[in-house]
């Protein structure tokens, strides 16, 4: 099915279900599906051709969710822009894309006219929130209520290889990459979401970017009937408050969002009983905050794995699993990133290609419907990613006798020292257990001795403090004389990717940079 085949069911059976909350505006699933029509109606008759890529830049507003139904009811390709990317680096990727329409927030009305100048492909930009400049508001761009509707045509490949988005990869290691996300991996994602976190009328909460991994976790939000609650913008309290006052059943955050609440002084003041699934997605979660959670959240802390390649939910460790862990049974999987899901088989994979047993760490691959096309016109990166038949994921994890995965780490973080391999994750959880600590990453820097020294750059919660070797002390008893720091640096903050991830590339750049040699 294509993503609006997914919404329109819900339109039909539940037209007055309130679907999008936003500030003072709200819309029911009627409401929504007229206002797709007319803009899908305006897209068509200005001339948009089928599978032609449409970009949304703007924060989270509930005018990105028209924008969104709107272009996939006129069989577009959806292309999020990150906001929070450099406007040179947003611009070469909707240079690559060669995208055709621009729909963008008025915070974001100089971005977009430097798009409009130095992206050829443009044809029309539009403003979601007002007329600015002589482009039209979303609002009057639509075509009149009164328009007949769209014609539904349908998914001409018969198969579901029509694109549903081409979404970049991080870019950390070069430009970013396109990913083919197909409305048959696309579809798949949804329907396991909404297999692995069912409820009756869900209110989701989007406070992550939608143009990151909130969006496609919202959508699956409306193909399951969800009224969906968007916050412009992270802040702890607001989002506690939110939490209470809606009702909220579903949210994904990123762990560092998880921790900033879980720091909040006011964090055991607010009504989380509405909660069943708190997903925390996109990079490992410390066990030790994870077990926190609970106590603070309810057993509704979940996590899930996944790539903009391999969508959002190749593994799965239900709320139910960890408030067990929580509570004492099989302690160590709140490390973990859960079982395969029914979309996808996971394996462990050498360097030749041999799929590893039980116990044994290699390269995490997948294979099955949830993997998406491979990337926009880069055919060698496509065939790369897709060596020996899987597609590989550049994380090192191992897997136990019960099936659940552990990451280990991303194959290029590795620190070699003194001849032994030593993985950040570990030390960076056994430091993210001490109270006093809000943030930590583990990096390897040059040293005449060891070749890489295990360096660990940390942020201290505000108002504590915590001197190096204690910390280091701590990793020693944990991890043992070879995984534990031999340097311990104390940082206001960490610098991070635009979507949100440690930025290991720029921390390593500090210490490599004058060596001759680069380890990125």
């Amino acid at each position: 099915m294509r993503n609006i085949d997914y919404f329109d069911k819900q339109a039909r059976l539940h037209p007055d279900r309130i679907l999008l909350i936003a500030g003072d505006e709200r819309y029911t699933y009627a409401e929504m599906a007229t206002l797709s029509q007319r803009l899908a109606g305006a897209l068509i008759a200005d001339g948009l051709e089928r599978q032609e890529a449409v970009a949304v830049m703007s924060p989270n507003h509930g005018s990105v969710l028209i924008a969104m139904l709107g272009l996939w009811r006129a069989d577009a390709a959806w292309i999020p822009v990150n906001t929070r990317n450099a406007l040179d680096a947003n611009i070469q990727y909707l240079n690559y894309v060669r995208a055709s329409w621009l729909f963008y927030h008025s915070s974001y009305a100089a971005d977009a006219h430097a798009v409009a100048r130095q992206v050829p492909t443009i044809r029309r930009l539009i403003c979601l929130d007002a007329e600015e400049s002589g482009n039209a508001s979303l609002a009057d761009y639509m075509l009149p209520e009164s328009s007949p509707p769209v014609p539904d045509g349908g998914d001409p490949t018969g198969n579901g290889e029509d694109l549903a988005a081409i979404i970049a990869t991080g870019g950390t290691t070069g430009p970013a990459k396109g990913v083919r996300v197909l409305n048959r991996s696309w579809g798949t994602m949804l329907e396991t979401i909404a297999y692995l976190m069912p409820a009756e009328a869900p209110v989701f909460l989007a406070t992550a970017p939608l143009t990151h991994a909130a969006g496609p976790f919202t959508m699956a939000g409306i193909a399951m009937g969800a009224t969906v609650v968007v916050l412009s913008g992270f802040e702890a309290d607001t989002v506690m408050a939110a939490i209470g006052k809606h009702r909220v059943t579903h949210m994904f955050l990123p762990p560092t969002a998880l921790y900033a609440m879980l720091a909040h002084p006011r964090v055991g003041e607010f009504d989380y009983s509405s909660m069943r699934y708190f997903l925390l997605a996109g990079s490992p979660v410390s066990p030790d905050k994870l077990r926190q959670a609970v106590g603070v959240f309810g057993p509704c802390m979940c996590q899930s794995y996944g790539q903009t390649e391999c969508h959002l939910v190749a593994t799965w460790l239900s709320p139910e699993v960890v408030a067990a862990a929580a509570r004492g049974e099989h302690p160590e999987r709140l490390g973990s990133c859960g079982t395969a899901t029914l979309s996808v088989r996971v394996e462990l994979m050498d360097d030749d290609g041999n799929i590893l047993p039980t116990g044994e760490a290699g390269e995490i691959v997948a294979r099955g419907g949830i993997v998406g096309g491979g990337y926009f016109e880069l055919p060698e990166a496509s065939a790369e990613a897709w060596e020996h038949g899987w597609h590989h994921t550049g994380d090192v994890g191992r897997r136990d006798e019960h099936g659940f995965y552990y990451i280990v780490d991303r194959k290029k973080d590795m620190i070699v020292s003194g001849g032994f391999n030593v993985f950040p994750v570990e030390v960076e959880a056994a430091i993210m257990e001490l109270p006093e600590v809000i943030d930590a990453a583990v990096i390897g820097v040059p040293d005449e001795k060891w070749g890489e020294a295990v360096t660990a750059l940390v942020v201290l919660l505000p108002g504590r403090s915590l001197d190096a070797e204690a910390i280091r002390a701590h990793c020693k008893a944990q991890l043992g004389s070879v995984k534990a720091p031999k340097t311990v640096l104390f940082r206001a903050e960490l610098p991070r990717t635009p979507v949100g991830k440690p930025d290991k590339k720029a921390m390593r750049a500090e210490f490599w940079s004058d060596t001759g040699r680069n380890v990125n």
